[in-house]
């Protein structure tokens, strides 16, 4: 093996580059440096490259073109055909073109389209300039090579999840090196009160990847349903082999998601299969996700059902869909209301994200209603809610101490207190201070 091949493959091992393609760096190199001192301005010059002999061949490549209308002289300048109408049909470059009619002299069944190259008289020194022009050629040349390579890797990894190491932030944008380049994710990508701080390892989602001037961009996400989707498939062995199959995903980032699994085979417990044994799988998906709190919901292909599924962990007594609104009226007892709501409405905005289903809630009583997409409704059923919920609390302490008989109520001040007594029950009155 020649010293030369020999660094070849060492820049090839360097920059993870192919054989071939620092081959054809070179080539473009020696045929830029030739041009410089030998050949001239534009003229399609190509190098033929044999790194084990270190010899070259130069060619002069022309490309067959149609020929040009008749009596057309042609001389050094590019010349340009039009129609009748004065509109540019082509153009033919002499230095890079050569005419049907000239070409078959040259070589039998040529055709359109075709390169002739014609062998050109090869050189034994260069210029200093023409060696700087190979350098930058080299250079630049690898560059995009490196680019191209790292884009078509990544490319391929588009809708993955990988892991990488947080790198440092650039105002709010936060940069994560995942391996032979650096992603970026977005502040509308990140999960609100999450902290980045630099050489934490976080699994992220390859959410696209586009080649600019600059090189590679890879767009990464924390906050896209597709990354829990993705943490599943690869913490649950039953999700990957197909075992378990997840029906749908609602999430809002960094606060609650809801998961509806389905089981494809017999015998095959779908939720106990994403919990794990005392809880270490879902825990760790948990833990990838920042403590990301995450309901597992049984998919049924019966809707209501999987409607009264979906807004675990509450009670649901009955549900009717209307199929042509595409709403489900849901009815739930007074003390489940609040569990259908969920804190701000959030549970029933992910069980409506989940079914894509609007949901109409009520109480048995049709005191309380409450809408999926209403956020107003939602905080008027909370703000009655939680008096309902202070009326059954002041209602349960009356109901034990008529039940037990040895205990009483006392309000005082806006507190309720309990109070116990051996003996007969002792009504307590209230006084009020009197100024001294």
């Amino acid at each position: 093996m020649s010293e030369i091949v020999s660094a070849i493959k060492q820049i090839c091992e360097e920059k993870g580059l192919s054989y071939d393609a620092v081959i054809a760096t070179i080539e473009s190199a020696l045929a830029a440096a030739y041009r410089k001192d030998y050949g001239e301005k534009n003229q399609n010059i190509k190098v033929e490259y044999n790194p084990e002999t270190n010899g070259t061949k130069v060619f002069d490549a022309k490309l067959v073109v149609e020929d040009l209308p008749a009596g057309t002289e042609i001389g050094e300048d590019t010349i340009t055909i039009t129609n009748e109408e004065g509109e540019e049909l082509r153009k033919f470059n002499p230095k890079n073109d050569i005419q049907l009619k000239d070409a078959l002299e040259i070589k039998d069944n040529v055709e359109l389209g075709e390169e002739l190259r014609f062998e050109l008289p090869t050189k034994e020194e260069y210029g200093r300039m023409a060696a700087q022009t190979a350098k930058q050629v080299i250079i630049q040349r690898l560059r995009e090579a490196e680019r191209d390579m790292v884009f078509e890797e990544f490319k391929s990894k588009e809708h993955e999840v990988l892991t990488g190491v947080v790198q440092r932030r650039e105002g709010r944008l936060v940069l994560v090196d995942i391996g032979k380049t650096t992603g970026v994710i977005f502040p509308d990508d990140q999960v609100r009160g999450e902290v980045y701080r630099t050489g934490n390892r976080i699994k992220v989602y390859v959410k696209e990847v586009r080649l600019s001037s600059k090189g590679p961009e890879i767009l990464l996400s924390r906050s896209s349903d597709e990354i829990l989707r993705k943490v599943f498939q690869m913490e649950i062995p039953e999700v990957a082999s197909g075992l378990v199959e997840l029906k749908a995903v609602a999430r809002e980032a960094g606060s609650r998601a809801k998961v509806a699994v389905l089981a494809t085979a017999e015998n095959i417990d779908p939720i106990g299969s994403c919990v794990g044994q005392r809880g270490a799988r879902i825990q760790t998906i948990i833990r990838e996700l920042g403590g990301e709190k995450i309901d597992i919901i049984e998919y049924s292909d019966d809707l209501a059902t999987f409607i009264a599924n979906s807004l675990a962990p509450a009670k649901v007594e009955s549900v009717d869909v209307n199929k042509d609104a595409r709403t489900a009226f849901v009815k739930v007892a007074e003390d489940q209301l609040s569990l259908a709501i969920g804190k701000s409405g959030q549970n029933v905005r992910l069980a409506a994200r989940l079914t894509n289903w609007k949901l109409d809630i009520t109480d048995l009583g049709g005191k309380v209603e409450v809408s999926s997409d209403d956020d107003s409704s939602i905080a008027a059923a909370e703000g009655l809610v939680e008096g309902v919920a202070d009326e059954l609390k002041v209602e349960s302490l009356k109901v034990e101490s008529s039940e037990v008989g040895t205990e009483e109520v006392i309000a005082s001040e806006g507190e309720v207190e309990v109070a116990s007594t051996e003996e007969k029950p002792k009504k307590v009155k209230k006084t009020k201070k009197t100024k001294e």
